[in-house]
């Protein structure tokens, strides 16, 4: 029975989305097509209200659908038009559901940095084409070794992708660890933190310097799954008793704002430094959430 909950959840959930991104495509078009202020406005308000209903919709069905529970620890004075950069960590694809489920319609929509080869899912690529979200290309160390032209394309695409969030709500999201956990990341990087991986400073540090002063606050989420890390097959499949989330909302220190991080090794310092400080208290609070 477990096979058939899961696959009638998936059927579900991709009902869900074909129903959601044709109109989402179609106002994402209109607003490429006729670029005036005032049509622009009413489809930002539009492309938001599609994105809030299919996801508030897919919460539903996971509520309607599944026994979890979610218990969720909000610290935080939220606003839907505000300006925040969320920072999680980061174990499984079940986390974007659950981080959706948490922050829809009490924030602006999430957006994520997305790898340029997403843009090629079918539907899903070309819908957050049409939200704005913004897609990167990576390069090796050894392509840019034989391309050293392509060095800082990253950085400069960042900086276009924060200059559209400027003016507008965002809620600008970050999985500061890079990757999601695993046993065996945490063992090849001999991590300091018994259950998180090293955080990386730089995709802070981009958001931060290109739009720091627009932002109100940081948004410190941290996501346990108390009987482990669970797949969607688990959560679809009913599999996955209970998930507990704690945001946290921090304040910027005004010393990390207008640094260059790439040419300034004391700045670069300093923002290490403090990451590592929140994740440190992070790793204590998982240890908290999963004895709780």
């Amino acid at each position: 029975m477990s096979w058939l909950r899961t696959t009638f959840g998936a059927l579900l959930f991709t009902t869900n989305t074909l129903i959601h991104v044709p109109p989402l495509l179609l106002v994402a078009v209109v607003k490429a097509v006729l670029p005036l202020r005032p049509i622009r406005r009413v489809c930002d308000w539009l492309l938001m209200a599609i994105a809030a209903s299919w996801i508030g919709v897919n919460t539903s069905m996971i509520r309607w659908f599944t026994h979890t529970r979610f218990v969720f620890d909000i610290e935080a004075q939220l606003r839907p038009d505000g300006h925040y950069l969320v920072m999680a960590n980061h174990q499984t694809w079940v986390d974007i559901p659950v981080l959706q489920a948490a922050l829809n319609r009490r924030v602006p929509l999430l957006r994520f940095f997305l790898k340029s080869q997403l843009f090629w899912v079918p539907l899903l690529g070309l819908a957050w084409w049409a939200l704005d979200f913004p897609f990167m290309k990576r390069y090796s160390r050894q392509h840019l070794e034989k391309r050293p032209e392509l060095a800082g394309r990253d950085i400069a695409a960042t900086r276009r992708a924060c200059a559209k969030f400027m003016h507008i709500p965002v809620s600008v999201m970050n999985f500061v660890e890079g990757t999601r956990f695993t046993p065996a990341k945490h063992q090849q990087q001999v991590s300091p933190f018994a259950n998180l991986l090293k955080p990386k400073a730089g995709g802070i540090a981009f958001v931060l310097d290109a739009m720091g002063g627009a932002l109100h606050s940081i948004l410190d989420v941290t996501i346990v799954y108390p009987d482990g890390r669970p797949t969607m097959a688990d959560l679809f499949g009913n599999r996955v008793r209970e998930v507990r989330v704690n945001i946290r909302e921090r304040a910027i220190p005004a010393e990390l704002l207008g640094g260059d991080y790439q040419n300034d090794p004391v700045f670069r310092e300093r923002l290490q430094s403090w990451l590592n400080g929140l994740w440190v208290e992070k790793d204590k609070l998982i240890a908290q959430l999963r004895a709780a």
